[in-house]
């Protein structure tokens, strides 16, 4: 009796897997953005602006007077209230000409501060040399920088701001028309065979027909069904909600600079002992004065005094049996006292040992 109780719980209350919309894990070839770049100048900052020796802000000041009619020989301007950036943006897909879109100003440089700053007309480029819009604005930085000749205080990056809403787009991005096309090639953003296959398999299911295809292990090839043809646009919105669950490859990233270890869920290890244990040696220097004898001939001198210790900490050992879990090892690994630094140690060891099956990538 208990033990059918136990089977109508598991089967009233399956376990959750977790699994993502299409949406978030592909891409449909041809749909995609641009980058844009330009160079500007900010102006109207208060006395954070460029020094005399960046040179190229004074050139593109002088630049921009002689086109009002102002001509003021170089070597007599001195500017502190201006500032030379790189103006970047992102232009999504199929945008339209005069829709607005966000831009972000950094200082090329030796601005202190872009703070209350306004970019004057800035023309962005594409990757093929076109201009695709234009920006213009007052900066913002969401933060300040203030201080003396002691002392600095900054909130957030002084030299790096945001207009939002910034930029006009001028010029169109020529993109085909989906709705004409009869085959769509999607592009999984995280590589990976088994979630390609299970996709394809998802997309048959839900068009109740053989249309997908994994091709390889990051595209699937979807043929448009009759009665989509012309409307690939709600094909693409329905198909784009449906459920997969993909596969997360096993594998362990570690920062070493910040000591920060990221370990999947997949990861599995063999059956391994580790043993964990500090030695530490320290080593004090106290010199000791040694002064002559009144009214000797003797000098000063400076006797040194070495003590050193040696302290081992005793090593603790742990056993992971075969098939270890990420818990597994995580709670083996916190049993010995393992800082972030050290668990990369033990990881790196772990691997050389082979008994770490996952990838390590070190960034």
């Amino acid at each position: 009796m208990k033990r059918l109780a136990l089977t109508l719980i598991i089967l009233l209350f399956p376990l959750e897997v977790f699994s993502a919309r299409l949406k978030d894990l592909m891409e449909v070839e041809g749909v995609r953005g641009n980058y844009l770049v330009g160079y500007g100048v900010v102006v109207g900052l208060k006395g954070t602006g460029d020094g005399d020796q960046t040179k190229f802000t004074v050139q593109s000041v002088v630049n921009m007077l002689e086109k009002f009619g102002v001509r003021v020989p170089k070597e007599q301007v001195k500017l502190k209230n201006a500032a030379a950036v790189m103006v970047t943006a992102y232009l999504p897909p199929n945008v339209k000409s005069g829709q607005r879109i966000d831009v972000q100003v950094s200082a090329i440089g030796d601005a202190k501060s872009l703070q209350g700053g306004t970019l004057l007309l800035t023309p962005l480029i594409g990757p093929d040399g076109q201009v695709y819009a234009v920006a213009q604005g007052p900066v913002s930085i969401g933060g300040f920088a203030a201080g003396g000749a002691g002392a600095q205080v900054a909130v957030n990056h002084p030299t790096v701001g945001r207009v939002p809403n910034g930029a006009i787009v001028e010029r169109e991005v020529p993109a085909g028309d989906l709705n004409s096309l009869d085959r769509l090639t999607l592009s999984l953003r995280t590589e990976d065979f088994t979630t390609a296959q299970r996709v394809a398999e998802a997309l048959n299911q839900y068009l109740r027909g053989n249309y997908a295809k994994a091709v390889d292990i990051k595209t699937i090839e979807l043929e448009v069904p009759k009665n989509y043809r012309g409307k690939v646009v709600p094909l693409l919105a329905e198909i784009g909600n449906l459920e997969v669950r993909p596969d997360i490859p096993a594998r362990v990233v570690i920062d070493e600079r910040t000591g920060t270890v990221v370990i999947g869920e997949n990861v599995r290890i063999s059956k391994v002992a580790v043993a964990h244990g500090n030695l530490s040696v320290e080593v004090r220097e106290t010199p000791q004065v040694v002064q002559p004898f009144p009214f000797g001939q003797g000098e000063t001198a400076v006797v040194p005094r070495t003590e050193v210790k040696a302290k081992e900490e005793k090593a603790r050992i742990v056993v992971l049996e075969e098939g270890a879990t990420l818990g597994e090892l995580v709670r083996a690994l916190n049993a010995v006292g393992a800082t972030a630094r050290e668990l990369i140690a033990v990881l790196q060891a772990i691997k050389e040992a082979g008994a770490l099956h996952a990838e390590l990538v070190i960034m």
